[in-house]
């Protein structure tokens, strides 16, 4: 394996250490850069080296800066350092360079990046079991390299990457083979200028591809800001209704929600032009989802459970509960669970939620009094999750579906999110006994 990082200009300084900061510093030192070659800096006092930039760059004087996604680039000093000549680099440029036959597919959206690179994942698990799934969504790919020149894994056949806006910012020689983009929504408008910047950020992803751009038809402002804009890869338009994938049954899918299915849509159509085995598609279909986040939990006792415990918007909730009852049968109860711990949201929004025929609200936590009256949706009040599980046990019957989607955050009676998901789940395990 060539060396890319022989060209790093040193001293290296490492901007943010967070798992790609700690990361590309293991792989930096892996080839010798370390010592007074190799510098670490992180706001967070005692995190690294250095949280005065400009005490690090007096007394350090790097000539490179590996710079974390989460370190806006327009910081003054970063600024400052590039208009002096300085170079300025990210952890995928560095690892990206080891990559030699890899197959390269990345995704990118304001939203549904993440369940689009696990349905990835779960078909690239039936045939190609040593690919390597990372970036934004789990591990650093400077840790597949590590593995790699440590004789820990094989080379993979594929390697698929979730990349946020942030890090295409600063992901220079990126180029592959297949791209899509999931989404486009307003988002991290406290880091660029107008939503416009923002969203041509996100189409340089397209712009870095070779082979295959795949667009969801369903997208929000995509197809509106996709129009006129030219690439040099093929560009497939896809969604839930495609007939071409028509042949897959995707609707059979284990993936709840709507916008779900047009993400498994995206991904179908990567894989049927790349020629995936029909195991492939298969693992996508019986993929779940990510855990809190539309997660089905299966049925007990012939009553369907979803964990979205990620949900903390009004939006979010909609999403999840129009979703989820477009495909249910219309003789069944959709019965959802609303609470947590209020961010001053605008829970009279939920009104729209009224047009869903079969609707049984349970409100719990701090909020519960709070949205029940500004939704105007009917339904009961407990002060903590476990007695609003417990109750489902008089409401619920063979065919409803219970969503707990809550909207507020966790805070109230949790750690997080996924703590609420976790002891959701017990929970229903307990009261429904399995």
């Amino acid at each position: 394996m060539e060396n890319p990082i022989q060209f790093l200009k040193t001293p290296v300084a490492v901007v943010g250490m967070g798992m790609s900061g700690e990361s590309v510093k293991r792989l930096l030192e892996r080839f010798g850069v370390k010592g007074n070659k190799l510098v670490c800096f992180d706001d967070k006092p005692g995190a690294a080296d250095y949280s005065d930039p400009e005490k690090m760059m007096s007394e350090r004087k790097p000539a490179t800066l590996v710079v974390s996604p989460g370190v806006p680039l327009s910081k003054d000093w970063i600024e400052d350092f590039r208009l002096q000549g300085g170079d300025i680099t990210s952890e995928l440029s560095i690892a990206l360079q080891f990559l030699t036959k890899e197959r390269l597919i990345c995704i990118t959206g304001s939203v549904g990046k993440s369940t689009t690179v696990s349905l990835l994942e779960a078909g690239l698990q039936k045939f190609s079991p040593y690919s390597f799934v990372g970036g934004n969504l789990g591990r650093p790919l400077a840790d597949y390299v590590l593995e790699l020149l440590d004789h820990k894994r094989q080379k993979a056949e594929y390697v698929v990457l979730e990349l946020s806006s942030y890090q295409l910012e600063n992901f220079a020689p990126l180029r592959c083979e297949v791209s899509a983009i999931t989404h486009l929504t307003p988002n991290h408008l406290e880091r660029y200028a107008d939503l416009d910047e923002y969203y041509r950020m996100k189409w340089t992803l397209p712009e870095r591809t070779d082979h295959l751009v795949v667009l969801n038809s369903h997208g929000g402002d995509l197809r509106a800001f996709a129009k006129g804009r030219k690439v040099s890869a093929q560009v497939l338009w896809t969604d839930q209704y495609d007939e071409e994938l028509t042949y897959l049954h995707l609707d059979e899918a284990k993936i709840l929600g709507s916008h779900n299915q047009d993400n498994l849509a995206v991904t179908a159509k990567i894989a049927r032009e790349l020629s995936w085995p029909e195991a492939a598609f298969q693992g996508m279909k019986t993929f779940a989802g990510l855990p809190h986040r539309l997660e089905n939990l299966g049925s007990i006792a012939g009553v369907r459970f979803v964990n979205d415990s990620k949900a903390t918007t009004m939006e979010s909730v909609k999403v999840a509960a129009l979703g989820i009852y477009e495909r249910m049968d219309r003789k069944s109860q959709l019965v959802l669970m609303l609470g947590g711990k209020d961010k001053n949201l605008p829970w009279h929004e939920l009104k729209e939620l009224k047009k869903i025929q079969k609707l049984r609200v349970v409100f719990f936590g701090a909020v519960a009094e709070r949205a029940k009256e500004l939704c105007e949706l009917p339904g009961d009040c407990f002060p903590k999750l476990g007695a609003a599980v417990a109750s489902l046990k008089s409401i619920v019957h063979v065919a409803d579906t219970v969503l707990l989607s809550p909207g507020g955050t966790s805070l109230d009676e949790f750690k997080n999110f996924e703590e609420r998901g976790k002891v959701f789940g017990e929970l229903v395990k307990k009261n429904f006994g399995r």
